[in-house]
């Protein structure tokens, strides 16, 4: 039976949790962005900025439990006009991305402010099946602080259906 995952915020969290999954060699691989150590001042600093965009956009990130237990933060960021999402798992999580993806994925479904969301992955992944299962499309390479990224984008449409009447 799969597990069954929650969303929390990171603020629920303890910052010596996220400081340690943080400093997982198997976790730094693949974010090109993450320089330096994390130690439990970094870590308080990080969750005080992911809670600011919740204040700002009234969307950001989670912490991502799976039985009860954290296995990794990820939620919605705005990217200019755009909202993206990411997803940053302890290695042992590695397996449960599509599922928490898809489970985040409904929720920018309901939002009706989310007509498609963006996902930016250094060329570093090679493993990029998850994203075609989710649907989404490469639309390019971007530069965003140095680092190169492969943009991909799923369109959004609202689980609800509209339903149109003949005059």
């Amino acid at each position: 039976m799969p597990p069954e995952i929650t969303f929390t915020r990171l603020s629920e969290v303890p910052a010596e949790t996220i400081r340690d999954h943080m400093s997982y060699p198997r976790v730094a691989e693949h974010m090109p962005l993450l320089t330096g150590d994390w130690d439990l001042e970094t870590a308080q600093r990080f969750v005080a900025a992911k809670e600011a965009t919740w204040a700002r956009d009234g969307l950001g990130h989670w912490a991502i439990l799976a039985d009860g237990v954290y296995v990794g933060w990820g939620g919605f960021q705005k990217e200019g006009e755009e909202w993206d999402f990411g997803l940053v798992l302890r290695p042992e999580a590695f397996g449960l991305g599509l599922v928490i993806a898809r489970r985040a994925l409904d929720l920018a479904r309901d939002d009706p402010s989310i007509p498609h969301v963006t996902f930016l992955l250094p060329p570093s992944r090679r493993h990029l099946g998850a994203l075609t299962r989710l649907g989404a499309q490469e639309i390019g390479k971007v530069d965003l602080a140095g680092a190169k990224f492969l943009k991909f984008r799923l369109q959004t449409p609202s689980k609800v259906a509209v339903v149109h009447e003949d005059s």
